[in-house]
């Protein structure tokens, strides 16, 4: 029986991991029918109490991209797509399809072998569909209290359902977790269980859409005032926060908390993504940091980066400060194709002239569409696969070549030398963000950028005697201490480990790589005791099931290797390599191989 590397020199690998939100569940509770009950949700009513006062607002927001961004499996939706399709994956030899049976969207995954016979196939109902269409839609399903992406996602440019983003990468079947870093952007109020990958809680959501109190803010004391009543406890800045009333940098991070990515984006220390409030700074809950561009290398991308392009153009830094989102944007009324073209050309029309643009009119007129000013100052890149943001370069440049103005190579400061803090708030050059903030961006950076791995451990080292419990911390320390490759810093980096475990680690990783030691060391019954924890913690990891089962042959116990691998094809039947091994525990219990008494 072939293992897996049981080293601990893998442990590199929680590297590729995202750090776990650190803040406490939120609350739940019932349907909010009344606003008293609303007080449970921290105050969010949601859009349809808007909508009994803001009728006209509510019904064309609605029809936007973003009053559109999730919703129920319904009629109309099936309607607009095609109701059945199989696709084959040539590179992992698995068929896929999508079918719609009794008003309900499924979708399949099956591999077959020699004639045709079915290996396994895996059917699961499409739940909630995410995406308005603009580029493509993409399915989620439910899985206990779990969510996951489905393996397929229509696309609009091509008419087509084929693998979903992500997919072509691993083999994921329909175990590909929902984050609650990914789910908050697509959604409006989401209940993800802070710190477990993909769990949420019931309802998975008070509100799919994006809707009124995402820019707005918390409803309650507002709607309790039109009504006669007091507001439950006073409000910063008023009851309700209309953003064309801010700052105008205070209302871009309102859009900048789902329309810029950075190269990190981490919670501050006990902040969840649901902490964030329209109208305060977004830095207050999440750090977006970025490598500064080089020279030598300037990003050649600004997929996901709108306000970072924006603050890098000449209208933005010409405005002095009167530009932003909103000047352009008017997030409750989206204009069709047809009419984008003059109803942008209007917005720049607000600061420039006609004889602001040196090409002639009529030449421009010649154009399709005719005298567009962002389809000139905004090319949009091409993109057959779905995009997560607008393909439109907020840049806005006078010609497609333009190079980058200085200012982008000069966006460090003496706190902060080698990292741009995107969200940082303004007047405050010489802060930098939390240590506990910058350890989770270093880890982020390091998994593509070798250079900002050693900061990432200096840091953690820093973090030793201020934050000794810290799961981050401690697994920032194991990784130092491995960096020792001796006895020593193996048995360091093992204690780490543990103490994180003990500490409440959702991380998968903490777990393989305890038992996997503790597995090799032939101290089996404390394996199998870890990797029994990690599954309790992390039920959707299929290398925790596939140790387990190693552990018990290696106890001689096939009958329970035989369960678990039973229990870990249930969850992940695409798994060749869980079926190889459970064929080899079946072989044992039918040579009566075995001592199946207790194993503790």
């Amino acid at each position: 029986m072939q293992r897996r590397p049981s080293t601990l020199t893998v442990f590199f690998l929680l590297l590729l991991l995202p750090p776990a939100a650190t803040s406490s569940t939120a609350p739940t509770g019932n349907s909010p029918s009344k606003v008293q009950q609303d007080s449970a949700r921290g105050g969010y009513v949601g859009s349809r109490v808007c909508a009994q006062c803001h009728g006209p607002i509510y019904d064309s927001f609605s029809r936007t991209d973003m009053g559109r961004s999730m919703s129920p499996v319904a009629p109309a939706v099936l309607a607009s797509l095609p109701a059945s399709a199989t696709i084959l994956d040539p590179v992992r030899d698995r068929h896929f399809s999508v079918s719609v049976q009794g008003g309900r969207l499924y979708q399949s995954e099956w591999e077959t072998a020699g004639q045709g016979k079915e290996v396994f196939r895996q059917t699961e109902k499409v739940e909630w569909i995410i995406g308005a269409g603009a580029n493509g839609l993409g399915g989620l399903i439910r899985r206990g209290d779990h969510l996951f992406e489905a393996p397929l996602s229509f696309y609009t440019n091509t008419g087509a359902w084929a693998l979903s983003p992500g997919y072509q990468d691993g083999d994921r079947g329909f175990s590909r977790p929902i984050s609650a870093a990914c789910i908050v952007c697509h959604s409006g109020r989401p209940n993800p269980v802070w710190g477990s990958d993909g769990q949420f809680q019931d309802p998975p959501f008070d509100q799919l859409a994006i809707g009124c109190e995402n820019c707005h803010g918390p409803g309650e004391d507002h709607v309790r005032l039109i009504h006669g009543e007091k507001p439950a406890a006073p409000s910063e800045g008023g009851l309700i926060v209309n953003p064309a009333k801010l700052d105008r940098w205070l209302a871009d991070n309102i859009c900048m908390s789902c329309h810029q990515t950075g190269d990190a984006r981490v919670l501050q220390p006990g902040k969840s993504f649901r902490d964030f409030r329209p109208g305060r700074p977004l830095d207050d809950t999440l750090a977006i940091l970025m490598a500064p561009p080089q020279r030598q290398s300037p990003p050649r991308s600004d997929l996901l980066q709108q306000y970072f392009s924006m603050r890098l153009s000449k209208c933005y830094r010409g405005s002095g400060g009167r530009l932003s989102c909103i000047a352009c944007h008017d997030p409750h009324l989206q204009p069709s194709p047809q009419e984008a073209p003059a109803y942008y050309r209007d917005k720049c029309l607000a600061c420039h002239t006609e004889t602001s643009c040196t090409v002639p009119l009529a030449t421009r007129r010649q154009n399709d569409p005719p005298d567009d000013c962002a389809g000139c100052h905004m090319p949009k890149r091409g993109a057959a696969r779905i995009s997560h943001s607008s393909l439109a370069n907020h840049r806005i440049v006078a010609r497609p070549d333009e190079p980058l103005p200085d200012i982008v190579f000069h966006l460090t400061t003496p706190a902060l030398p080698d990292l741009v803090h995107v969200d940082a708030i303004p007047g405050q050059p010489d802060s930098a963000p939390p240590l506990l903030t910058l350890l989770q961006a270093y880890r982020q950076l390091g998994v593509e950028r070798p250079e900002f791995f050693p900061r990432y451990l200096d840091i953690g080292a820093q973090l030793e005697a201020s934050e000794p419990d810290n799961t981050n911390v401690l697994e920032a320390l194991a990784m130092r201490s491995l960096q020792q490759r001796s006895p020593a810093g193996d048995a360091a980096a093992l204690q780490y480990i543990n103490r994180a475990i003990a500490r409440g680690s959702t991380n998968p990783w903490d777990f393989e790589q305890v038992g996997s030691w503790l597995l090799h060391a032939q101290r089996l019954p404390e394996a199998v005791a870890c990797f029994e924890k990690g599954i309790q913690r992390v039920p959707y990891d299929d290398k925790l099931y596939d140790l387990l089962a190693e552990t018990f042959l290696a106890l001689n116990h096939p009958r329970q290797a035989t369960g678990i691998l039973t229990q870990a094809l249930q969850l992940f039947p695409q798994m060749d390599s869980l079926r190889t091994l459970l064929g080899q525990a079946e072989q044992a219990v039918r040579a009566g191989q075995g001592d199946e008494s207790p194993r503790r």
